[in-house]
């Protein structure tokens, strides 16, 4: 089946509301339903709902920091979809989709340091680590375009 990313509706707004990643992922995952809210109330801030054919089956929020940076904010699959290569590509799909944004010369995301898999990951798709972010929680990777 194929991947895609689809813009967040009055139609599938729920589904999204409803996906869950693992118990132990949980500490790592912003609420989608405090993204959605968030992302209404603030300028710059795209969300998208992940499909696998037509079911939803993960989340994406990025946010336009400066004319030059989107970062991306919030990045989960649900549990049930993980391990099955969906979010990898999600996340091409996702980097070509803010790729096409007029003036964007860096995308950034951030990751618990303390996460090898997502370090990992991210590394995989040309993300560097740049530093922890000002409130030395995470950790800031970027890709130069």
């Amino acid at each position: 089946m194929e991947v895609s990313l689809r813009q967040v509706t009055k139609e599938n707004y729920e589904a999204v509301c409803e996906l869950d990643v693992l118990k132990e992922q949980e500490e790592y995952v912003a609420c989608n339903m405090w993204s959605l809210v968030e992302s209404m109330f603030n300028e710059g801030h795209e969300n998208r709902a992940i499909y696998l054919g037509e079911e939803v089956v993960g989340f994406f929020m990025w946010v336009l920091e400066t004319t030059e940076k989107m970062s991306i904010w919030r990045f989960m699959i649900d549990q049930k979809f993980q391990q099955k290569g969906i979010g990898r590509k999600a996340l091409h799909l996702a980097i070509n989709e803010i790729k096409s944004t007029d003036g964007i010369t860096e995308i950034e995301i951030c990751y618990n340091p303390k996460n090898p898999v997502a370090k990992s990951f991210y590394f995989s798709f040309g993300f560097c680590e740049v530093g922890m972010d000002e409130d030395d929680e995470d950790m800031l990777a970027v890709i130069k375009l």
